[in-house]
């Protein structure tokens, strides 16, 4: 299987670094035009020009967007896609503070509902016209496993992120006429500076030593070991890809076996 995706175009959000760095690393690799978006203008100009081009038509951009400040966001994006169509969309963005339920207030939880689901949406509202006028497109959404199984000390992301799934679903099955595949991808740990801030934010409240912390979540894993992002973005460019292009309204695990164990 030799995944081409030569002349697509995709939008990836939280790309600078972690799941989405690996993510547009590897559409990147399989011939796709790649805008990748995040709030820091210099991070973003240093790994745009190190995305690999392929082929000499490929061309890679970036769009500079706070996710957590989401009536700017929406006025970003909104004038991206008057300017650009894509044909993948890969919703990511930073996660929410961690922290207990007992400990979050409304407002807590409405700052992580416009972060996790608001632009979402607003972006995959504004992608959709052009990929159903052209009978074609990929939305993959990174999840993760807490919408199976709650994780203790993510209480917003555990509730916001459930709510993504079930909007996804339902919207998987209005568009699916049109050749328009939603997926949503259940993150496991993985190697990124996200799972290195929950880390230190667990050592702080029990006292453990983070390299403690970090074997103990390792241990839990079957494959011992935490996964890769490029593992990650593997995954991505197989589901942007036609080869799964039967493949719609699902959630797909990718944890190193971890789900199993719930």
């Amino acid at each position: 299987m030799n995944i081409k995706l030569n002349s697509k175009n995709a939008l990836v959000g939280a790309a600078t670094q972690g799941i989405g760095a690996g993510i547009a690393t590897e559409l990147a690799k399989c011939g796709a035009n790649v805008t990748v978006m995040a709030r820091n203008e210099e991070k973003l100009k240093h790994f745009t020009a190190w995305l690999p081009v392929v082929h000499g038509e490929q061309k890679h951009q970036y769009l500079v967007a706070d996710f957590s400040d989401f009536e700017s966001f929406k006025m970003i994006i909104a004038e991206f896609f008057n300017q650009n169509e894509i044909d993948i969309l890969v919703n990511n963005t930073n996660g929410p503070s961690p922290g207990l339920a007992k400990d979050k207030n409304v407002e807590d939880y409405q700052t992580a509902f416009d972060l996790l689901f608001k632009t979402v949406c607003e972006t995959t509202n504004l992608a959709l016209p052009a990929m159903i006028k052209k009978g074609s497109g990929r939305i993959i959404n990174v999840s993760s496993l807490s919408v199976k199984e709650p994780i203790p000390n993510l209480a917003l992301s555990n509730s916001i992120r459930s709510a993504v799934i079930a909007w996804s679903k339902t919207l998987s099955l209005e568009v699916a006429k049109h050749n328009v595949t939603i997926n949503n991808i259940l993150t496991g740990y993985f190697d990124t500076e996200r799972i290195k801030n929950l880390i230190d934010h667990e050592a702080q409240q029990t006292g453990a030593s983070i390299e403690e912390i970090k074997k103990g979540r390792e241990e839990k894993i079957p494959m011992k070991r935490l996964g890769k992002p490029e593992e990650y973005g593997q995954l991505v460019s197989f589901l942007a890809s036609e080869y799964a292009s039967y493949i719609t309204g699902t959630s797909i695990p990718l944890d190193g076996g971890l789900n199993n164990t719930y």
